[in-house]
């Protein structure tokens, strides 16, 4: 780390996430994650569903900013990044529990909260974790109070 700034990854704290049934949700470890410029860091998510096949979804937010779609990944094998996060950078492998995101040569503007989700896609439920919508591109995440 030969002059290299140091950056602040951090997880969603408390982020247990469940879509109102008791079979599906998604666990991402509290705390922060140290690094510095350049280097390459792995944020877990796992997550459990009875569903046969879903989508996943990981989330950028940077302080007082709305969520990020960063990339979404599903049983079907989509691979799909959002065009300010190349999969050079921000890439993740689906595996049957678990879901983690692999960032590589680290900026500073990389600092943020990331987070993970879950979309079982067997009900056709639009209703998601913590009562969130997707926008029809699946690109935005929308609260509902």
């Amino acid at each position: 780390m030969k002059g290299g700034a140091k950056l602040e990854l951090k997880y969603r704290k408390h982020t247990n996430f469940h879509n109102g049934k008791a079979e599906d949700k998604v666990m991402q470890p509290s705390g922060d994650v140290i690094a510095a410029e350049g280097d390459t860091v792995t944020l877990d998510c796992t997550f459990e569903t009875a569903a046969l096949s879903y989508y996943l979804f990981w989330y950028k937010q940077v302080q007082y900013g709305s969520p990020k779609y960063i990339l979404r990944r599903d049983t079907y094998g989509t691979d799909d990044n959002a065009a300010e996060f190349q999969k050079e950078s921000f890439d993740v492998e689906l595996n049957k529990t678990s879901v983690p995101l692999k960032i590589q040569k680290l900026h500073l503007s990389y600092s943020a909260v990331y987070y993970c989700a879950l979309q079982p896609t067997v009900t056709g439920n639009s209703k998601i974790l913590y009562k969130n919508l997707w926008s029809k591109d699946n690109r935005k995440l929308h609260n509902i109070h």
